[in-house]
């Protein structure tokens, strides 16, 4: 068992907000890939489904971005997973946007959803880190990240999203470097 989890806030006014781009992810993969029904588990919306052999348990906290530890903790003791079975997929402001990068433990980098995480399994989880851009200036992060995307920047969104579902199952099988170049090339193809 592998648990995906996206980051982000819940409730409509949330939905298309740059920080809600992991929520995304795990939507598209869920859709992309036949999983199961949204439950509430965990503290979170859950489903089950599997991407090639690998069983998966993809989660959207519910708790809010600086909680959402709490929810993840609780669905890897249920499980008795260690942390190398979490993967977290979230916006990243220091990657171009739409770009796709996966490293495996590091700091959150101000990141309140993967401090919380580390707070409550510690650091040595899969990221898939969802590029979104910066905007400059430290003034501008909170209502940037908690502002939507542009009409302009959803074709793009769609596309990388899109990748990140469609070449899952490198992440399932653990070849994460295929996965970052196989949705490089989808990208720069599309």
């Amino acid at each position: 068992m592998q648990i995906w989890v996206g980051l982000g806030n819940p409730g409509p006014r949330y939905a298309l907000h740059r920080h809600n781009v992991g929520f995304m992810a795990v939507d598209t993969i869920a859709a992309s890939h036949g999983f199961g029904p949204w439950k509430v588990r965990f503290q979170a919306l859950a489903s089950e489904g599997r991407i090639g052999t690998a069983k998966i348990l993809l989660l959207k906290p519910q708790t809010f971005m600086n909680e959402s530890g709490r929810s993840i903790g609780e669905a890897m003791r249920f499980f008795k997973l260690e942390p190398d079975a979490v993967t977290c997929l979230y916006d990243e402001l220091d990657l171009d946007p739409f770009r796709v990068k996966v490293k495996t433990g590091g700091g959150a980098a101000g990141h309140n959803g993967i401090r919380s995480t580390t707070a409550h399994i510690g650091p040595d989880f899969r990221r898939v880190r969802l590029g979104i851009g910066h905007p400059g200036h430290k003034d501008k992060v909170t209502p940037y990240v908690l502002g939507p995307f542009a009409k302009a920047e959803m074709d793009a969104l769609s596309d990388m999203l899109g990748a990140v579902a469609a070449e899952a199952t490198w992440l399932a099988e653990g070849n994460d470097a295929r996965f970052m170049s196989d949705v490089a090339l989808r990208l720069r193809s599309d």
